[in-house]
C-alpha cells in the first residue's frame, strides 16, 4: 500500500494555510459567519474557506465567461466565482431552496456581482436539461445532492467546452469512500468517482483538498 504524503492538518496549520492564501473579503466573511450563526446544523454544506479563492483563480486561469453551479446553499462559492468573472460574465446557480439562496442573493447585491448570476430555483436536471446542448460552458462547480452527481455530470460533459473545467466537491465523503460496504451518498460518490475516472471524455484529478475535490478537464 502507497504510504500517504499527506501533512496532517492541525487548527494551527490549516490557520496558516489559510493566511497565505488570498483572503476572503467583507461580503464573503460576513457570509460564511452568518449561514454559521443562521444554519449551524446545515453549514457543513458551505464550501470551505480555501475553496472560495481556489474557484475564483480557477475561473480566472481559464478566462471563464460561462459558469454553471450545482448547488448554491447560502451562496458562499458562487459569490468567489461571480467576482472572478468579467462584467459580462453569467453564473447560472442551480438550488432548490428559496430560504437558503435569499442569503445568497443578498450577499451577490452587497458584493455588486447579482447581475451576473442567474439563480434558478428548480431540480437541477430540469435546469441543466433546458441549457443549450452545444459545448459552451468554460467552468462547473458541483456541490449539490451526492446520489445525483452522475446524472449531472452526464448533462454538463457535452455542454462543457474543451478545455473547460468540471469541479466536484466531496469526492472524499468524509474517507468514507475508501469503504467498499459504504451505503447511502457515500456509495453514491464512490460510483461517482469510478464514473469520473473512467470517462475518456475527461482528464481528472483527485485532490485531498477539504472534504475531497476532483479537478477534471475537457479533452
Amino acid at each position: 500500500m502507497t504510504k500517504p504524503k499527506t501533512t496532517p492538518i492541525t487548527p494551527e496549520l490549516y490557520d496558516y494555510v489559510l493566511a497565505h492564501n488570498p483572503p476572503l473579503d467583507a461580503v464573503q466573511r460576513d457570509l460564511v459567519e452568518q449561514t454559521h450563526r443562521l444554519f449551524p446544523d446545515a453549514a457543513v454544506m458551505q464550501s470551505a474557506h480555501e475553496q472560495g479563492p481556489l474557484l475564483a483563480f480557477l475561473a480566472r486561469l481559464i478566462d471563464a465567461r460561462h459558469i454553471v453551479e450545482v448547488g448554491t446553499f447560502t451562496g458562499f462559492s458562487a459569490l468567489a466565482m461571480a467576482q472572478a468573472l468579467p462584467k459580462d460574465g453569467t453564473l447560472i446557480a442551480c438550488d432548490i431552496s428559496e430560504e437558503w439562496t435569499a442569503h445568497a442573493r443578498r450577499a451577490w447585491e452587497q458584493a455588486g456581482v447579482a447581475d451576473r448570476i442567474d439563480l434558478r430555483i428548480a431540480p437541477a436536471l430540469d435546469t441543466l436539461r433546458a441549457l443549450p446542448a452545444e459545448p459552451h460552458i468554460d467552468l462547473v462547480y458541483l456541490d449539490a445532492d451526492k446520489p445525483g452527481y452522475i446524472a449531472y455530470w452526464e448533462e454538463l460533459v457535452p455542454r462543457v467546452r474543451p478545455g473547460g473545467l468540471i469541479v466536484a466537491d466531496n469526492v472524499l465523503y468524509s474517507g468514507q469512500v475508501a469503504d467498499p460496504a459504504a451505503t447511502g451518498s457515500a456509495w453514491a460518490i464512490r460510483e461517482f468517482n469510478d464514473h469520473v475516472r473512467a470517462d475518456e471524455r475527461m482528464e481528472a484529478v483527485m485532490l485531498t483538498v477539504a472534504d475531497g475535490v476532483t479537478v477534471a478537464r475537457k479533452r
